[in-house]
């Protein structure tokens, strides 16, 4: 079974090493295709792709697995989903994953996925545990992972990115990532390949998911941008928009655009942006949506008054 493995990656050389290594040193009964799309980095980035190449051409980098087949290609590109695409169109295996620059693959990740998909033939995406981690690798929260329900990934994405698999198969029949997203690409390739294949949850850690200062997933000047494109996504897909999704935009919007003094009080802050939830919800939904109602319960209502951060890794305020 040959796993191709895409690392999109622009200026992250303090972290790509870790990345590539975690790559490179699975064991298994399987062969790694392994490709670097590189944005044109301007750091040290090339010349870490390049090290690592020339330790496993010269053999001096123990393969513990069938074979690697390791390529990369430096740059310029329009953003993470055109690197992807890139990426994938050169592919040459029958399962599919991307380990974005910042990210892990935990020792066994490789063996975990490739024999449950011999197991289960039928199954075309699967995913399994990771946890978070610091600028530092100290693990700082585990993901919020669930068994897999095509319906709550409207409010909620459960399926980490950087512990899931899917088959070339199923990746190409739906068209492949969409290009025009740059944040929900993920969960927006999930959505479709759950509509139309089986998806199975894998329990065990596979892999880390970092956020730190840099990370478009936490880092200010893009969160209104991802939570804006996270609801267009969901909204889309399901013909509502669900108020978890509503919320976090507009928590973000708050956020960026209250001042300063006013977005350290979490009751002011938290107010505001429910108002502006509140208020939209009801002009996205056209009235009151029935599966909001399923999201009504004092475990969500706590969740207000939480940073996204805390949200992410389970920390409490």
């Amino acid at each position: 079974m040959i796993v191709s493995i895409i690392t999109p990656s622009y200026n992250q050389g303090c972290f790509l090493a870790e990345t590539i290594e975690s790559v490179i040193s699975q064991e298994g009964n399987f062969t790694i295709d392994y490709l670097i799309v590189d944005g044109g980095s301007r750091d040290d980035s090339v010349d870490i792709v390049k090290r690592y190449e020339a330790l496993l051409q010269h053999g001096e980098w123990p393969v513990r697995c069938q074979g690697i087949t390791y390529r990369w290609v430096s740059e310029p590109d329009t953003g993470q989903a055109d690197a992807l695409q890139k990426g994938f169109c050169l592919a040459r295996g029958e399962i599919f994953a991307w380990l974005n620059s910042d990210d892990t693959y935990l020792p066994g990740a490789l063996q975990s996925a490739t024999a449950f998909f011999r197991d289960h033939p039928d199954t075309s995406l699967l995913y399994g545990d990771a946890h978070y981690t610091d600028e530092t690798g100290a693990r700082i929260g585990v993901y919020r992972t669930d068994a897999f329900d095509l319906e709550k990934l409207a409010w909620a994405n459960f399926i980490c990115q950087p512990a899931a698999f899917f088959r070339r198969a199923a990746f190409e029949a739906i068209g492949g990532l969409d290009a025009a997203l740059h944040f929900a690409m993920d969960l927006d390739l999930w959505i479709r390949i759950g509509k139309r294949y089986p998806c199975l949850y894998l329990p065990g850690l596979l892999a880390t998911y970092r956020l730190h200062e840099a990370s478009k997933t936490i880092r200010s000047e893009t969160l209104v941008k991802n939570c804006e494109e996270a609801l267009l996504v969901a909204t889309r897909h399901f013909g509502w928009a669900p108020f978890t999704r509503v919320y976090t935009a507009c928590h973000s919007r708050c956020q960026a655009l209250l001042p300063g003094l006013l977005t350290q009080r979490r009751l002011v802050l938290a107010g505001a942006a429910l108002a502006c939830s509140i208020f939209r919800s009801l002009r996205l939904n056209k009235g009151l949506h029935r599966n909001d109602l399923r999201l009504l319960n004092r475990n969500n209502f706590r969740k207000l008054f939480r940073s996204r951060l805390e949200l992410m890794t389970g920390g409490t305020p």
